[in-house]
């Protein structure tokens, strides 16, 4: 809180001064543009899993983390497994979960309490806006506990219950994620399948799920069977509200997501970026391979996007089968820059070449977006390639690697210098905990179009240095 005197002189009317490097309105105090992150929680909120083993309470955990990292919240996932096995070092049997074992039982909530205690860091100092607190947490009592601590610190929570009775999901989730778990290291898998099966009972006894009725006051979202029902209570924000409508949107089924830019254009050829240029000769090339290749993966029901803009849809048109065009795909916009070469924008404007060097992810360009807004814009199509099966999006440079950073968990920093060349697929499949990535090269030359971040980024570089890195064209 601020005393009298501070709110007086930190209150209207303050100066306002464009930030350089967002372009945005800032209020400015004593020469100095206020430095304020954007907070999308009025309070920092713990999301808290509930359910017994292998029901996906990790699978979960890990995507909504990731999601959320990607829209720009910063979220940290805290699993109890992980600092049971840091205190244990081995893992014998399942014993050690029977609810008889008092020993078992103290080490339990010796780490429930230090996993607690590392979310209190990062939200309280570290800056966190959300954390997930991945456990079983069966029991209402501990569920009590957690709520208790949240009151304490200042946080809001929100429970998410994966309940799934179909033994087939559950033998899968077994065979793909805990067999792979360094508790079974040094089993074989029968071995393995019967001691966490043993486990799974240890839990069952004193399992509690949600209530209707019990937990009327809490904010939760009950996900059951791998999502053919939900049951949804009290969202009481805006966060809550996005991490409801993801959950709702995510599915296991397995499925191909493949990825590539359109086939190399005029604009491309001659170093020009933006624009809404045709395909060059290569490029209509590239187009006719990725036909061929398409039809030799013989992909179910594959549904084909593009953007709006002219080279993409001449690439999907050469496929021969229905698409759609999405506004959200098309490519960033490089504002008073579009078809700029970087030496021209070097040359007119010197100042904003280096603070997009600087900072590209946040940089947004004089009339136009940063990496950023083109995020913001994405979101949706992020949702409906959950929803969906097997997709091919056919889009642009910048458009890729927001997407690509989704899916393969790349932080702020390294979104923007994800190579994404022309005239090659990458094709993702999404894993246990994460997505396996092929890249297929289908033979057409291109142009290079990536630019690596140069050594020198300081505004009174020389021309040499600020064009450093810029790819050879025409």
């Amino acid at each position: 809180m601020l005393d009298n005197e501070e709110f007086m002189l930190d209150s209207y009317p303050r100066e306002l001064t464009q930030n350089p490097l967002k372009k945005i309105w800032m209020p400015c105090r004593n020469g100095h543009i206020a430095q304020r992150r954007v907070c999308m929680t009025n309070c920092p909120t713990l999301i808290v899993t509930v359910g017994l083993p292998a029901r996906g309470k990790t699978y979960i955990s890990k995507k909504l983390t990731r999601y959320l990292n990607w829209i720009g919240v910063p979220t940290k996932e805290f699993n109890v497994g992980q600092y049971r096995r840091e205190c244990l070092k081995i893992y014998k049997s399942f014993e050690f979960f029977r609810p008889d074992n008092e020993e078992g039982l103290k080490i339990r909530r010796q780490c429930a309490t230090s996993a607690l205690n590392d979310v209190r860091q990062y939200l309280s100092v570290e800056g966190g806006q959300v954390a997930v607190f991945d456990a079983t947490n069966t029991t209402r009592e501990r569920r009590g506990t957690i709520v208790k601590f949240a009151e304490q610190n200042g946080f809001k929570v929100f429970f998410v219950e994966s309940v799934c009775e179909d033994p087939d999901v559950i033998a899968q989730n077994i065979v793909q994620v805990k067999l792979g778990s360094p508790d079974y290291l040094h089993c074989n898998s029968e071995e393995a399948i019967e001691d966490f099966m043993k486990r799974i009972k240890c839990y069952e006894s004193s399992y509690q799920p949600l209530d209707e009725v019990l937990d009327r006051d809490l904010s939760y979202i009950k996900i059951m069977d791998v999502g053919r029902r939900y049951l949804v209570n009290r969202v009481v924000d805006h966060i809550q509200s996005r991490i409801v409508y993801y959950l709702m949107n995510i599915h296991i089924t397995p499925r191909s997501i493949y990825l590539c830019r359109h086939g190399e254009s005029d604009l491309n050829i001659k170093g020009r970026i933006g624009g809404d240029s045709g395909l060059s000769a290569r490029g209509k090339e590239f187009a006719k391979h990725l036909r061929k290749f398409i039809q030799e993966q013989n992909i179910k029901d594959l549904k084909v996007w593009t953007s709006q803009m002219k080279r993409t849809i001449q690439t999907a048109e050469c496929l021969g089968v229905p698409y759609e065009q999405w506004n959200s795909l098309n490519e960033i916009d490089a504002g008073v820059c579009e078809e700029m070469m970087y030496e021209e924008i070097q040359e007119h404007y010197p100042l904003e070449f280096a603070l997009r060097d600087q900072d590209k992810y946040r940089y947004r360009y004089p009339k136009g977006e940063s990496y950023e807004d083109l995020v913001q814009r994405l979101e949706p199509v992020i949702m409906e390639l959950e929803r969906q099966e097997n997709i091919l999006v056919i889009c642009h440079q910048a458009v890729m690697r927001c997407l690509l950073a989704y899916f393969l968990d790349k932080t702020a920093d390294e979104l923007p210098y994800l190579n994404c060349p022309l005239h090659t697929v990458l094709k993702l499949t999404p894993v246990a905990y994460g997505c396996k990535v092929e890249s297929v090269y289908l033979g057409v030359d291109s142009v290079n179009t990536h630019r690596d971040r140069p050594e020198n980024v300081n505004v009174q570089r020389s021309t040499e240095d600020a064009l450093q890195t810029v790819p050879a064209h025409f």
